[in-house]
């Protein structure tokens, strides 16, 4: 495994790459649901190659930028055993050098839900993501459903400038109490982590109302809000039931729909989502 630390450096070791090249970037502090998007990248390409950066620019003012957990060396034992080939490591200045002035931005599909709340935040994804994508020239690029919105519009952003890439986006991976597995969960209370299981099982309540022949979205968003309510920790951003592809919120469901939400405990947020087909 090789771990670089420049862009010179990581263009020098992909040209001696001759084959497939996954790639799976990241913010680090890796779980195993950063992990299994490599191991099915090592599984479908010749190489792998990581990136552990965190991007300062998808942080808003007052976000968790300055705390977000890190711990490289942790990272780097993860990733040794899965065979992963290159660990590219950029600073803050690597990627965004004095003078930087440059911004990749895709609309509309930005503008609900996460990109509500957090304005700015995607065109720092889509910018990055983008720049990796130069940088690494992978084959294919791996990212998680539990970030739903953040997979659907970097789909769409390679699809529209034409990169020669696949965008595959792969089923959240949890703990065995439901929880969607986050970098963020470190920074929980062992009652918040306790009470955030609400989460999996408002979405679990909604998939049953759906299967036994519910529509209503104001009667499912009701229902997953009396049982996260129950829970006096937690506090609800939002509950979104729209298009899985468009976003657009919707009355009645019509599939395929994405039903996702963010809850607040303290200060950390919690994304989780399911799509029903």
């Amino acid at each position: 495994m090789k771990v670089v630390k420049t862009i010179a450096e990581m263009k020098a070791a992909r040209r001696g790459l001759k084959g497939t090249v996954g790639f799976v970037p990241t913010m680090g502090y890796l779980h195993e649901g950063h992990l299994s998007l490599v191991r099915k990248s090592v599984e479908e390409n010749d190489y792998t190659a990581v990136s552990i950066f965190v991007n300062p620019t998808q942080f808003g003012p007052g976000e968790d930028l300055e705390k977000y957990p890190h711990d490289l060396e942790r990272d780097l034992d993860l990733l040794a055993p899965i065979k992963t080939d290159i660990v590219f490591v950029p600073t803050r200045d690597e990627i965004y050098p004095p003078g930087y002035m440059t911004w990749v931005t895709v609309e509309k599909l930005t503008d609900p839900l996460e990109g509500s709340r957090r304005p700015g935040h995607f065109r720092g994804v889509t910018t990055v993501v983008n720049k990796l994508f130069n940088i690494v020239e992978p084959t294919r690029s791996y990212f998680g459903q539990k970030d739903a919105q953040q997979a659907l519009v970097l789909t769409k952003m390679a699809l529209d400038l034409n990169m020669p890439l696949e965008v595959i986006t792969l089923p959240t991976v949890r703990e065995p109490d439901g929880l969607a597995m986050s970098s963020r969960n470190v920074y929980l209370s062992s009652e918040q982590r306790k009470q955030a299981t609400a989460i999996s099982r408002s979405l679990i309540l909604a998939r049953d109302m759906f299967d036994r022949g519910e529509r209503n979205t104001a009667a499912i968003k009701g229902k997953m809000a009396e049982l996260i309510e129950k829970e006096p920790l937690a506090k609800i951003d939002y509950i979104s039931v729209a298009g899985a592809y468009d976003l657009g919120e919707q009355d009645i469901i019509k599939t395929p729909t994405l039903i996702s939400m963010v809850v607040k405990f303290g200060k950390t947020r919690l994304l989780d989502n399911i799509i029903l087909k």
